[in-house]
């Protein structure tokens, strides 16, 4: 296993199963940016910290289900399903703050990340924020 493949396992390992917003830090380098759909792009680790707080709080059963594993160089890529269960209030794109449904959601996602001296400098965080949205009761679903 190379650097990439070990920021990225460890990465997830604190977020889904730790639940730790300062393990999950220790493996961004001090110049990462995130990018996810839902926040769009974070360059301060304020910024990063602050978005892995809220979905470590918002979804404090959280899990993972790996799909696919895959390094390359200095990248990484995780394809899987995230579920968790909403127990406390989620910060929308719009601004806007949605208080707790209770909702338990289950969605594919896609994480990217890049990484340098055993740091993450750039994660790419992928997952289809409008099935977000259905399963946490904002929208109407498809009928």
């Amino acid at each position: 296993m190379g650097q990439a493949r070990d920021a990225l396992d460890k990465l997830t390992k604190a977020a889904v199963e730790a639940h730790s917003v300062d393990s999950v830090m220790s493996m961004y380098s001090d110049n990462a940016v995130l990018s996810t759909p839902d926040a769009g792009e974070m360059t301060r680790r304020d910024q990063i910290a602050d978005y892995w707080r809220q979905f470590i709080d918002a979804f404090p059963d959280a899990k993972y289900e790996y799909l696919s594993k895959i390094e390359a160089g200095n990248k990484a890529v995780d394809e899987g399903w995230f579920e968790g269960t909403n127990t406390k209030p989620v910060k929308l794109p719009s601004g806007e703050t949605m208080p707790a449904t209770g909702k338990h959601i289950k969605l594919r996602s896609c994480d990217v990340a890049t990484v340098e001296d055993g740091k993450i400098v750039e994660h790419h965080l992928y997952f289809d924020e409008l099935e977000f949205q259905r399963q946490m009761g904002l929208i109407e679903p498809d009928r």
